[in-house]
C-alpha cells in the first residue's frame, strides 16, 4: 500500500486551509455581468448572456476565469489565465506562499487571437518541490498598471523515488444536458477530487461536450427538476469558434473546477464530443442541427478552443505541428502515454476488414507509441486511452465507435492495430503497464488474459474504467472475446442517461508507493466511497 497519507501533505496544508482558495471574487466574474433577474444566486455566478472580454474597459485587467497548470514534469509546467481584456501575462514563481525571493515569467500579451487567454512555460524548476505561483495581468499600455494577482500551486515530479505518486482520472463533463446545477452547489465532485490531495488530474476526454446544448431545467423522472446554469454559447450544437470556445469556457464557471485547477495540475486529452458524437476525420454530417457539415472543419475550430483553454504543451504556441498524443514523464516511477484516438482514426465502420494499416491511432501515432514504451525506465507504463479496448461500443445499428465490435475470434478491423501493440509490449519485455479510460459513463475493471483470448500473443494486463465526472450514466456494454478480457467490477445504472442526481458520478484514484513500488488503483464513486480497489506489483506479468 502506498506510503502516503490520505490526508494532505503538510507542504500543502495552508494551501487547503485557505491561504491559495480562489478569491472571493472569482465567484461572479464580472466579465459575465448580466441583468438581476437572470443571475443564479445559489452558485453566485451569473447566467451569461455574452462571455467575451470588451476591447477597451476602465480599470485594471482581471483574471477572473481562475489559473490552471498543466503537463507538469520534473522541472517544468505550463500556466494558464484568461484576461477580461488585452493584457501581458505576467506570472511568478517560489518556494514558499510568501513570494520571498520570487522567480518572475513574462508571459505572452493575451488578446482576441486567443480569446484573451494564454499560457507561460515555466522551466528550470526544482524537481520534487512544491511551488507556488500567482498571475498578474499588465496593461499593455501601461505595465504599472497590473490586476489583482491570482495563485495556483503544484507539485513538481520527483527525480528519485523517496516520494510516491498519487494521480487521479475521469472523464465525460457537462454531458446529455446536465451542467450546473446550483441546487447541488455546483459539480461537487471537484472539491472533493481536490481533497484527495493528488499530484496531478488525468482527464480521459469529452472535456466539454459541444453537441449537447445545456438546457435551463429537466425534470426528473420523480417529478422534481434539475436546474442548469446556461449561457449562450452552450443553448445549441457548437460550429462557430466562438461556440467552441464558449462550450470550454461553460465549465470555468463553477467555482469547485476553479478551485481544483488551482491546486491540481492537469494531463488533458480529448475524444469525440469536443466535437460532436463518434466523430472521425472526413465525416460529413446528416445532423440537421448543424449548417456546417464538414467534421474537418468542425474539429479544426475546437482544436483551436482546445489549445487556448487547457495548457498542453504539444498544441500552439508550444508545439507548432498541433498534437494531442504525448507522453508525460514523472518521476522514475511513472510515465503517462496519452493517447489520440480521435484525430487519426480511420471511419466507423462494422470494423471487421482483415487488414486495416490506419485502424484507431493512425500508423505514426502507434510507431511513436511503440518507440516511447520501449525507451520508458519508469516503473509504471499508464497508457491513458480516450477509449476502452474490449467493451463493445456502437456507432449506430451496424458500425463501431472503439476497438471492439463483439467478434470474439481472431483480431479484425482496429483490433489489428491493438494486437501490434500488445504483441511488440510482450516481445520488448515491457513491464508494468495498464491501461486508464473513461468515455462509456461507468466504471469497472477488466483483465485481459491470452489464456482465455482468440489472440494469444501478448502479455497479461489490466484496464480500469471511470466516470462521468457530470454527465448521464449509461448501462454497461458487452465484453469482446478477442483478447481475453474478465470483467473483475462494475457499477452502472440499468438505463441510459440516468442524471447525476439519480446515480453517482466516479473517478479513479492510482497511488504507487515510494518504498516497495507497488501500484493501487481505486475506484471512488462521489461521496468517497471506494467501490474496488486492486494492487499490482512491480515488474511482474500478468497479475
Amino acid at each position: 500500500m502506498s506510503s502516503r497519507q490520505p490526508s494532505p501533505s503538510p507542504r500543502r496544508r495552508s494551501l487547503l486551509r485557505g491561504s491559495l482558495a480562489v478569491p472571493a471574487a472569482l465567484a461572479v466574474p464580472a466579465a459575465l455581468a448580466v441583468p438581476a433577474a437572470l443571475a443564479v444566486p445559489a452558485l453566485g455566478v451569473p447566467t451569461p448572456a455574452g462571455a467575451a472580454p470588451a476591447l477597451a474597459r476602465s480599470g485594471r485587467p482581471r483574471a477572473e476565469w481562475g489559473v490552471q497548470a498543466g503537463d507538469v514534469s520534473a522541472h517544468s509546467g505550463l500556466v494558464w489565465v484568461r484576461s477580461d481584456r488585452p493584457a501581458r501575462m505576467i506570472v511568478e514563481t517560489s518556494a514558499t506562499e510568501s513570494f520571498r525571493n520570487a522567480r518572475r515569467w513574462r508571459g505572452p500579451l493575451l488578446g482576441p487571437g486567443t480569446d484573451f487567454t494564454g499560457t507561460t512555460r515555466l522551466h528550470g524548476l526544482p524537481a520534487g518541490e512544491q511551488i507556488h505561483y500567482r498571475v498578474r495581468l499588465a496593461d499593455p499600455d501601461d505595465p504599472r498598471r497590473t490586476g489583482e494577482p491570482v495563485g495556483g500551486t503544484f507539485r513538481t515530479a520527483p527525480k528519485g523515488r523517496k516520494d510516491g505518486v498519487r494521480f487521479l482520472w475521469s472523464g465525460d463533463i457537462a454531458g446529455q444536458g446536465w451542467g450546473i446545477n446550483p441546487d447541488r452547489g455546483g459539480w461537487r465532485i471537484f472539491e472533493e477530487m481536490r481533497r484527495r490531495d493528488p499530484d496531478f488530474f488525468l482527464c480521459s476526454g469529452d472535456n466539454i461536450y459541444a453537441d449537447g446544448p445545456i438546457p435551463p431545467s429537466v425534470t426528473l423522472p420523480d417529478g422534481s427538476v434539475w436546474r442548469n446554469v446556461t449561457t449562450e454559447e452552450k443553448s445549441k450544437v457548437a460550429e462557430s469558434l466562438t461556440e467552441f470556445r464558449g462550450a470550454f469556457r461553460y465549465n470555468l464557471l463553477d467555482e469547485n473546477l476553479r478551485r481544483f485547477n488551482a491546486q491540481v495540475p492537469s494531463l488533458v486529452q480529448w475524444d469525440d464530443h469536443e466535437v460532436r458524437n463518434n466523430w472521425y476525420p472526413g465525416q460529413i454530417l446528416d445532423d440537421a442541427r448543424y449548417t456546417e457539415k464538414n467534421v474537418d472543419v468542425l474539429a479544426g475550430r475546437s482544436l483551436r478552443a482546445f489549445s487556448e483553454y487547457y495548457p498542453i504543451s504539444t498544441l500552439p504556441p508550444g508545439d507548432e505541428d498541433g498534437r494531442v498524443y504525448r507522453v508525460q514523464r514523472h518521476g522514475p516511477l511513472l510515465d503517462v502515454f496519452v493517447l489520440d484516438m480521435r484525430t487519426h482514426r480511420n471511419a466507423n465502420s462494422p470494423n471487421r476488414q482483415p487488414e486495416d494499416a490506419t485502424g484507431i491511432l493512425g500508423a505514426r501515432q502507434l510507431a511513436w507509441l511503440k518507440r516511447e514504451l520501449s525507451r520508458s525506465r519508469a516503473v509504471w507504463k499508464v497508457i491513458a486511452s480516450d477509449m476502452p479496448l474490449g467493451l463493445v461500443v456502437g456507432d449506430g445499428r451496424t458500425n463501431f465507435e472503439a476497438v471492439a465490435q463483439g467478434d470474439p475470434g481472431a483480431p479484425l478491423g482496429r483490433e489489428l492495430q491493438i494486437a501490434e501493440l500488445l504483441r511488440h509490449i510482450k516481445h520488448r519485455r515491457i513491464t508494468g503497464t495498464l491501461w486508464l479510460t473513461a468515455d462509456v459513463h461507468y466504471t469497472s475493471a477488466q483483465h485481459y488474459d491470452p489464456s482465455r483470448a482468440a489472440f494469444k500473443d501478448f502479455a497479461p494486463f489490466w484496464e480500469f474504467v471511470s466516470g462521468p465526472l457530470a454527465a448521464g450514466g449509461f448501462q454497461a456494454t458487452k465484453l469482446d472475446g478477442t483478447f481475453g478480457p474478465e470483467q473483475a467490477f462494475i457499477k452502472a445504472p440499468d438505463r441510459a442517461n440516468t442524471s447525476p442526481a439519480e446515480t453517482p458520478q466516479y473517478f479513479g484514484e492510482v497511488d504507487i508507493d515510494a518504498d516497495s513500488g507497488e501500484l493501487t488503483v481505486r475506484l471512488r464513486q462521489e461521496g468517497g466511497g471506494v467501490l474496488f480497489t486492486k494492487v499490482l506489483e512491480p515488474g511482474r506479468v500478468g497479475q
